[in-house]
């Protein structure tokens, strides 16, 4: 089964719990065949924890949930030794970071150190407990989610954090139409606790999901779309109202996502449209703007917007 034809299948049975945002969607299921993190922000109420536990389960994943909050340490994350009495020594107790798919909830609640136990398992697939080094179980995605309007308590995410997530995907209000049918989705007694009522069912595994990111990374690339590529990453670095640019790994995570989104048209050739379209979720939170430009009200997403106009497209 190609890899449009599976995305097809896993976009069905995400709608069966997670109605509209179809843009959302797509980007998620480009940045896992791209076997990269995701960063969701929206308000409350948008259902971004049940786009995650959805696509876990049409993905036949593990998954778990953290709850970040001021109090968390990164043992809560990833693990500790305990000492057992019985046997006299000390033994390993996993965190839940031992999954397929995590969900790390209000990630910006919590310290940065806490926030920094992610660091190793989201770039090496692994984490260290005491002197040892356990490997993670395969596929490991980290999805976390963070508020943009709630300020206090919160701790910013170090730009170590969120450049290793490959995609920031902002999720905005429903259209008219599929709000409506979530109202009478919910009437019928649909209840995003208990979604084994939304008949869901797993339409892939690891080893699927294995096959098609091997369909995405043959993917053919032309060299002008690379030229495109990197200009647009550069510019980033010299650009009037940016303070801090992108790093050539925003490059790869663009060149990965739009590999993702050719394979999930059915192509196997990237256009420049596909790196266009990916360049906002995958940049917006790899730059950081100049403080008078914040002041000048203009957000990064507008900056990046006018920066892409500038680009000359390729032919």
């Amino acid at each position: 089964m190609s890899v449009a034809e599976s995305a097809e299948k896993v976009k069905a049975e995400v709608g069966k719990s997670f109605v509209g945002q179809e843009a959302v969607v797509e980007q998620v299921l480009a940045a896992v065949l791209a076997d990269g993190h995701v960063l969701l922000e929206g308000v409350p109420g948008l259902g971004k924890t049940l786009l995650v536990r959805t696509l876990a389960t049409a993905l036949d994943l593990p998954f778990a949930r953290i709850q970040f909050t001021p109090d968390l340490m990164p043992t809560d994350v990833v693990g500790t030794e305990v000492f057992d009495q019985r046997d006299v020594q000390f033994k390993v107790r996993k965190g839940p970071v031992f999954t397929g798919v995590l969900l790390a909830d209000e990630i910006n609640r919590t310290p940065p150190k806490t926030q920094s136990a992610l660091l190793e398992a989201m770039e090496e697939r692994h984490v260290t407990i005491g002197a040892e080094r356990y490997e993670l179980p395969f596929p490991f995605l980290v999805f976390a989610t963070q508020n943009p309007i709630e300020f206090e308590g919160t701790y910013p995410l170090p730009e170590a954090q969120q450049d290793r997530f490959l995609m920031k995907v902002v999720l905005s209000y429903q259209p008219a139409k599929a709000e409506r049918e979530v109202l009478r989705r919910f009437h019928e007694g649909f209840r995003a606790q208990s979604l084994e009522r939304a008949g869901l069912h797993p339409v892939l595994d690891a080893a699927g999901l294995q096959a098609l990111r091997a369909e995405c990374n043959a993917v053919t690339v032309e060299d002008k779309v690379f030229d495109y590529i990197y200009g647009i990453v550069a510019t980033t670095r010299d650009h009037n109202d940016i303070l801090i640019g992108a790093s050539p790994r925003a490059g790869l995570a663009l060149l990965a996502c739009s590999k993702a989104v050719a394979a999930l048209r059915g192509r196997n050739f990237v256009i420049p449209d596909d790196v266009k379209e990916l360049a906002l979720p995958v940049l917006r939170h790899r730059v950081l703007l100049k403080p008078e430009t914040e002041i000048e009200g203009l957000g990064v997403d507008t900056v990046l917007s006018s920066l892409l106009e500038g680009q000359t497209v390729p032919r």
